[in-house]
């Protein structure tokens, strides 16, 4: 189930002790209602929290398919993939989270785990899905070339078979809880996306829609289709898209901050309310999920679900 053939020794990427406890609940529990209902710790809501699946619990995958997880982390969507589709190959940089990935779904048969670096992976056949969910912005960080971005979004392209889809979830540089005073959430720096990323020496970078669409069509994809959990991608209550914005008497709750303090230089709500009114929600949306078509091929969803509301 766990393949570390392509695992180089050493973990790029981890919370930190907190993992070890993380491990030790998927191997004793199946059930993290009570232990959420009493735990204020981040990591432990954002790899735990069954809300994570509000991300794309609605879309209609195929039952005969396969799925490539890049970046799967600890496994927060894994079980969702593994419920939805055939096959599932969950890619994940770290020894320990693979493990815990493994332990928390080793009832599932349809699941394989490989540790290590997705740039150096060979893998046998083409997949009708690969997911990026919280993975382009750490590129640089892990893919030491030129153009990193453009290199994770070809690579996952060749991996693609005709017709299949590119399912990708990043923060949008402009969200407006930036504006209001949230940190960043990768250099914690205020600001920081808004202002460019001064700093070019940061190992992490998010996009503008018309970035993003731009970088994603260059790649080679097509169909370009956005949609924008809200308030993020991460613990998402929402999912608005282009067909199914938010109308100016829906009330859109505030961007929260569960793992550092944030400033409050406006209210979230009432301005929402101006900017949907102004057509411009898409451009403020805290976070994107992206849904796109290898160039060349014809997509096959006759209907992709315009908006899902979780209550």
């Amino acid at each position: 189930m766990m393949n570390e053939s392509f695992y180089q020794g050493r973990d790029l990427y981890s919370d930190g002790d907190i993992e070890e406890e993380i491990l030790a609940l998927v191997k004793n529990h199946t059930d993290f209602t009570e232990i959420l209902a009493q735990e204020t710790r981040w990591p432990i809501l954002y790899h735990l929290s069954p809300e994570r699946w509000n991300l794309l619990d609605w879309y209609p995958f195929e039952k005969a398919g396969t799925l490539l997880e890049i970046g799967a982390g600890c496994g927060a969507l894994t079980g969702l993939f593994c419920r939805k589709l055939k096959e599932v190959v969950a890619v994940e940089l770290s020894r320990k989270r693979s493990e815990v990935i493994s332990e928390r779904f080793r009832n599932f048969q349809n699941l394989k785990i490989l540790v290590g670096n997705f740039s150096e992976m060979d893998f046998d056949g083409l997949f009708d899905y690969v997911t990026l969910i919280g993975v382009l912005e750490y590129a640089k960080s892990f893919i030491h070339v030129p153009q990193p971005y453009h290199h994770v979004l070809r690579k996952a392209g060749a991996l693609l078979a005709p017709g299949g889809r590119l399912i990708l979830a990043i923060e949008n540089k402009y969200g407006l809880k930036y504006w209001a005073g949230s940190r960043e959430d990768h250099t914690t720096v205020l600001f920081d996306g808004i202002q460019g990323y001064p700093d070019h020496g940061t190992p992490h970078e998010t996009f503008s829609r018309r970035e993003l669409t731009d970088l994603i069509a260059h790649c080679g994809f097509g169909d370009i289709r956005f949609y924008y959990p809200h308030p993020d991608y991460k613990i998402p209550h929402e999912i608005f898209s282009d067909d199914c914005l938010p109308g100016i008497h829906q009330t859109l709750t505030e961007a929260p901050n569960f793992d550092r303090d944030r400033l409050n230089l406006f209210d979230e709500k009432r301005t929402f309310v101006g900017l949907i009114r102004n057509g411009m929600y898409g451009f403020f949306a805290n976070s994107f999920l992206v849904i796109a078509t290898k160039e060349g091929a014809l997509a096959t969803d006759s209907m992709i679900v315009s908006k899902t509301t979780i209550r």
